[in-house]
């Protein structure tokens, strides 16, 4: 497994190892992993990231991204830094969100239904919305691949092919994730089972 650290405030110099900013190969699970698909923006956290965005489905606050922009860079890292797991750490991340989000504007972020049974976290059932995405770019996702991903990846593949979204980085997402080959090694033509 390759793992690079860098740090979130510099144009992607290394860091020393303490820093756990990870653009992740395979996978670990560490606070601040990004995908190699987000590196565009990883260094001033202009979008937010794949694990923020899992953070807040988690905890049920829908962050736009005008909210986003507002925010300075250290109230950025500490949104993608902060744990989002235990039941205690989900409600505090929920309070910080909310917080941060009222330190900028005078309204509080919407709530999220938290759905108890996510798609991201089922790992013998391929989403509808997956499949159908992964086939208009002749990709097969068969279970034994999907429960092998992380579900963090999961979780981007999930937001990456829902009807409405750009979909910009769904292929990208896929070839990182090891489900699709470069069109020159397949013919065009990838299957991942």
């Amino acid at each position: 497994m390759a793992l690079t650290t860098y740090k979130l405030h510099h144009s992607l110099t290394p860091s020393p190892p303490s820093t756990k900013l990870i653009f992740c190969d395979d996978m670990p699970t560490p606070a601040l992993t990004f995908f190699k698909f987000e590196a565009d923006f990883v260094e001033s956290l202009r979008c937010i990231p794949m694990q923020v965005r899992y953070k807040l489905d988690t905890c049920g606050v829908k962050l736009k991204l005008e909210h986003w922009h507002k925010f300075n860079q250290g109230d950025r890292e500490s949104l993608v830094s902060h744990p989002c797991a235990t039941p205690t750490e989900i409600d505090h991340y929920r309070d910080l969100v909310q917080a941060t989000v009222l330190q900028y504007t005078e309204t509080p972020a919407k709530d999220l239904p938290i759905d108890p049974h996510p798609p991201w976290l089922q790992t013998t059932v391929v989403p509808a919305d997956v499949v159908a995405q992964a086939a208009k770019f002749e990709t097969a996702i068969g279970t034994d691949a999907w429960s092998a991903l992380q579900p963090l990846e999961r979780f981007a593949l999930c937001k990456l092919s829902r009807s409405g979204h750009e979909n910009r980085n769904f292929v990208s997402a896929l070839q990182e994730f090891g489900l699709q080959a470069s069109a020159s090694e397949t013919g065009g033509k990838s299957t991942s089972w």
